[in-house]
């Protein structure tokens, strides 16, 4: 409880002033929570990062999308959209073991505004099913919905998780390996974070073990340390119902470990077998559903009604299939950050000829950059907020803070968890 503007950090008060990052941190989440919804203003906290909400998903249109992946997908979705008058103001699109996640949130095309008619929105939900009914393979699990503007709606990434969990993503291949509890295969590898041999060393593994004396199954993960990779795995055990009471995150190198310990909802370790296979096939599929596959481009330019529609064309044109994109707004500027590889999956995407085409069709307002992976690695591994090492728990006491370790007591923790949504597009990635 707050005491004279202080905080309870670690069971002691801790007075708010400007060097103290922990209650700046608390302070931030506890007048986001105060002043939820619609015009929540941003914070900057003394780490230098900007905590808000976005408002797209509760103020636009949305229409989302589950089917099976193929080339130019998105581009027949874009395009029908055009064509109903419907501007696209932010996309998100991922695939995974060839199941296709979409949202895009829509305005008019012509005055700007959200779109609200019901008639309407059955006609775009209606047209846009047309589209992915007409290569849909039979048998695999197919959504299209369009609604107006929702309040309350659920973050756009962690829907697009909830998307491809109810497709079943997680179900196709082999289960993950156990975790390497010595990681010795990963001692001494002085490797570059882009080199492949690094990105097999570090394939996913998930190992779930129970702790009886205490009430915990424990969750344990080693994966590729990347942005994000925190919101990922707690967003999917949230919605498959599990409660996460202790968490403890680490690096080494390129690898991210993390631990946590969990009850179900009925507040019960897991004891099934096959309980235990899902959860380990889903975690596995949640932290690896946004590793990114294919050459990066960077597009920039005038934003203006079927835009989207016209530069997915022209990749699809030039036998280019999209394996994740990002599409988004800001006043008058459009940006997308796609990435793609060759329709077929094999050999490398043709760059100087794709980025021509794309400048020549769009004219010279569109700006368009190629990211090597080594140069989107060092990217990730200099990001100035990223976390060594990191123990968080809901309940009891903690352990006195240090360099390397932070835990905070339930004051904190349930704050921390009720707005990870909020704070995803801060996160940068484990290691440093």
């Amino acid at each position: 409880m707050p005491v004279n503007g202080g905080v309870v950090v670690n069971g002691r008060v801790c007075i708010d002033n400007e060097t103290c990052e922990t209650c700046t941190l608390v302070k931030a989440l506890g007048r986001g929570q105060r002043g939820r919804g619609r015009g929540t203003s941003e914070v900057t906290t003394c780490l230098g990062k900007l905590v808000g909400s976005a408002h797209l998903a509760c103020d636009y249109a949305a229409v989302e999308v589950t089917s099976t992946d193929r080339p130019g997908l998105l581009s027949e979705i874009a395009a029908v959209l055009t064509e109903l008058g419907c501007q696209v103001l932010c996309a998100q699109a991922w695939t995974h073991n060839s199941i296709a996640a979409i949202v895009l949130y829509l305005l008019d095309g012509s005055t700007r505004a959200p779109i609200t008619e019901a008639d309407r929105l059955a006609n775009i939900e209606r047209q846009v099913n047309i589209v992915v009914e007409a290569h849909h393979v039979p048998g695999h699990r197919r959504w299209v919905k369009a609604g107006g503007p929702t309040p309350g709606r659920v973050h756009t990434e962690r829907r697009l998780h909830q998307l491809l969990y109810e497709a079943g993503d997680y179900e196709a291949g082999p289960p993950p390996p156990p975790v390497d509890a010595n990681l010795e295969a990963f001692r001494g590898q002085n490797l570059p974070l882009w080199a492949s041999s690094a990105t097999a060393m570090t394939k996913t593994r998930v190992s779930i073990d129970s702790w009886k004396e205490r009430g915990y199954s424990v969750v344990n993960i080693q994966s590729r340390d990347r942005p994000k990779l925190l919101f990922d795995t707690v967003c999917t055990m949230t919605d498959m119902d599990y409660a996460v009471f202790h968490a403890t995150m680490g690096s080494h190198g390129p690898l991210a470990v993390q631990e946590y310990y969990i009850q179900d909802m009925y507040g019960c370790t897991l004891e099934c077998e096959m309980e235990k296979q899902k959860i380990t096939r889903c975690l596995a599929a949640a932290v690896e559903r946004r590793v990114s596959h294919g050459l990066r481009l960077e597009i920039s330019g005038r934003d203006r009604p079927g835009l989207l529609s016209d530069i997915t064309r022209v990749l699809r044109e030039n036998s280019v299939s999209l394996t994740r994109a990002e599409c988004a707004t800001r006043g008058e500027r459009a940006t997308m950050t796609l990435y793609v590889t060759t329709a077929s999956g094999v050999g490398d995407v043709d760059t100087k000829r794709v980025v021509a085409s794309v400048e020549e069709e769009l004219g010279e307002g569109i700006k368009v950059a190629v990211i090597s992976g080594a140069l989107a690695a060092l990217n990730r591994s200099s990001s100035n907020n990223d976390v060594k090492s990191a123990r968080i728990t809901t309940a009891g006491g903690g352990a006195a803070r240090s360099k390397s370790t932070t835990s905070v007591t339930a004051s904190f923790g349930s704050l921390l968890w009720s707005h990870i949504e909020r704070l995803s597009n801060n996160f940068g990635s484990i290691s440093s």
